[in-house]
């Protein structure tokens, strides 16, 4: 049977969650049914480095929304490789149906990864893109529904599917220096935006560290908005927590951060299903986090770590002062975490779900996969 082309759209390659998704499934799409290929629309990023060498590449460098030249590049790498799927992450859906109304038609697969979406009352620009589409992913059951009722999206599948998360350790890597001690360290990843509610967990430390002199909080991610950024860096300031917080901005050794870190947290107030929360799982870190998006499914609905309603800085701290007292509870529950996280977001188990989209909306391929677990 002829192989797949496959390509994955993203508008850069920055590390955070929907791009690591489009890194993972390019480079773990089974080779023998799939000719896996990744495109960045705007600007590549230090995920670049994760890409496998046998990924096809194609760099467009648009410098507009619409940027037909970057439209024109990609249509002519899909007609000389033969591509029958673009698989277009978030907001990269515009230039991928862009590409779409040219021959060879390839089918458009929308990955809806941002929980914000179902917040936009007006959602008319991707209720067109959608029109007539060929599948959406969700990473989570609430954006689902959203694609169905808002969108109206009724004569292609949309399916949660969850992200797929790998295994990043390297025994070999050597461990960063971090600041504070072996014991108190409290580490979150999150990007600097809104969503991601920095200030309530700002609030919440001035508990903790009354509780627990030596907690130390680091914070791991990309300023998305810098004045929420400097923001954040005044309330530092404002609530004394100079000597307990410090901001480690983008970082490319997140598993080895995680791994001499002593409890993760997540204080987001509107999330999919975030890679943060996964790797925390992977790295067997016991975790605080807030009930948005599939936060709680990730940590088996309390069973795998605490959960916490968004926004309530008293019990993000007790959540927290909790598990830095009793080091026996962290052991548990990062034992608990990691187990729950390798059976249910297991790599094989989500790329096979994926292939299945990919099958059930190009009848030629089509081709029955092992089983693999519902899409849903």
């Amino acid at each position: 049977m002829q192989r797949l082309g496959v390509m994955q759209v993203i508008d850069t390659l920055v590390a955070a969650g929907a791009e690591r998704v489009a890194v993972n499934i390019a480079n773990l799409l089974p080779r023998d049914h799939y000719r896996s290929y990744l495109c960045t629309t705007r600007e590549e990023g230090p995920l670049v480095h994760a890409i496998a060498s046998d990924v096809g590449r194609l760099k467009l460098e648009r410098k507009a929304t619409l940027d037909v030249a970057a439209i024109a590049r990609l249509v002519k790498f899909i007609q000389a490789n033969d591509i029958g799927v673009l698989h277009a992450h978030s907001s990269a859906l515009f230039i991928a149906r862009a590409a779409a109304c040219f021959k060879p038609f390839p089918k458009v697969v929308w990955h809806a990864h941002y929980g914000r979406y179902v917040e936009d009352r007006r959602p008319v620009m991707y209720r067109l893109a959608t029109r007539g589409i060929a599948g959406v992913i969700t990473v989570n059951q609430e954006l689902a529904h959203w694609c169905t009722s808002k969108l109206r999206i009724s004569r292609a599948p949309v399916c949660y599917i969850k992200n797929p998360v790998c295994d990043e350790q390297n025994s070999e890597e050597v461990s960063p220096e971090l600041p504070g001690s072996p014991g108190a360290r409290i580490i979150c990843v999150a990007n600097f935006r809104p969503e991601k509610d920095h200030p309530t967990l700002l609030r919440a430390m001035v508990r903790v560290v009354r509780a627990v002199p030596e907690a130390h909080l680091m914070i791991a991610g990309k300023c998305n908005d810098a004045a929420y950024l400097d923001n954040v860096r005044n309330q530092i300031v404002e609530l004394g927590l100079d000597k307990h917080v410090t901001i480690l901005g983008e970082r490319h050794d997140v598993p080895a951060i995680l791994r001499n870190c002593d409890v993760g947290v997540l204080s987001s107030v509107s999330e999919g299903l975030p890679m943060s929360l996964l790797e925390y799982g992977m790295a067997g870190l016991p975790t605080v986090a807030t009930e948005a998006g599939q936060c709680a499914e990730v940590l088996n609905y309390g069973v795998a770590g605490i959960l916490i309603p968004p926004g309530e800085a008293d019990r993000l701290a007790d959540g927290l002062t909790s598990l830095l007292q009793r080091p026996e509870m962290r052991a548990v529950l990062g034992r608990r975490f990691q187990s729950f996280v390798q059976r249910k977001f297991s790599s094989d188990r989500i790329i096979g779900q994926v292939c299945d989209m990919y099958e059930a909306i190009t009848p030629r391929h089509r081709k029955r996969f092992p089983a693999h677990g519902a899409a849903l």
